[in-house]
């Protein structure tokens, strides 16, 4: 399995990195920020070979990108199959929504189907060739924000991402047997609002399978992570292989 982070930054891009999101063996992207097609063209994945989308939550940082996405296949790269989309409850209407004011024409029929599929969590769904299971986490619930986090099978290993979250029994649950966890660490030092901080990331990783490989990212610094066992930091285009 290949994971190569597109960004790593936090919603701020601190220290002038991109904000985070990633792609799994070229085919499986996770979150699209405004820089997703940039970074994507960078390193020469073909989009159309792109198969399953998985949006963590409604903040710009992680679903801007996605209607240049689309116009690019309208355009410039076209695609006849499907497009699985998933995100929280309700991902259709406000995607489609925000891709139709970005660009009037990207929602038309475009020669593929765009096939949205809320998470349910706790229930083992399907999308596309892959297998994940949901959970929900701790960002921003006082505005409402359904965030979730995921679990997915991505041929013989298992990939858990926990989006934007601060620290809950669920981001525990979520990577506990994981072979790679890709975790919210915002803050480098203590942690919270709203998000994880080296110090959460610390109980995580005594809490979780020491056999995990925990990659921290949404970042606003470098974290100090000597001394975390198997536990490394995200950085723009850099792959991990497992």
């Amino acid at each position: 399995m290949e994971v190569t982070f597109l960004g790593s930054a936090n919603a701020f891009a601190s220290e002038g990195k991109l904000w985070s999101s990633f792609i799994v063996d070229r085919k499986y992207q996770f979150d699209c920020p405004p820089t997703l097609l940039p970074q994507l063209k960078k390193l020469g994945v073909s989009l159309p070979d792109i198969e399953v989308i998985f949006i963590s939550h409604a903040h710009g940082d992680h679903f801007v990108g996605l209607p240049f996405l689309l116009l690019e296949y309208i355009y410039i790269t076209p695609r006849e199959k499907d497009l699985y989309i998933v995100g929280p409850p309700g991902c259709e209407a406000w995607l489609e929504d925000f891709a139709g004011r970005v660009y009037p024409n990207i929602i038309k029929p475009a020669g593929y189907n765009r096939i949205y599929i809320d998470a349910h969590p706790g229930e083992t769904q399907q999308a596309g060739d892959l297998t994940f299971t949901s959970l929900p986490m701790n960002h921003v619930k006082k505005d409402g924000l359904h965030a979730m986090g995921y679990r997915v099978k991505i041929g013989d290993k298992t990939l858990a991402y926990t989006g934007d979250t601060m620290f809950c029994e669920e981001a525990v649950e979520l990577g506990d047997g994981a072979d790679v966890y890709v975790v919210d660490c915002t803050y480098t030092e203590g942690c919270g609002p709203e998000h994880m901080g080296l110090d959460d990331i610390k109980i995580v990783r005594e809490r979780i399978t020491p056999s995990t490989t925990m990659i921290l990212t949404h970042l606003n610094g470098r974290p100090h992570i000597n001394g975390l066992a198997n536990t490394e930091a995200a950085d723009d285009l850099k792959t991990f292989n497992f």
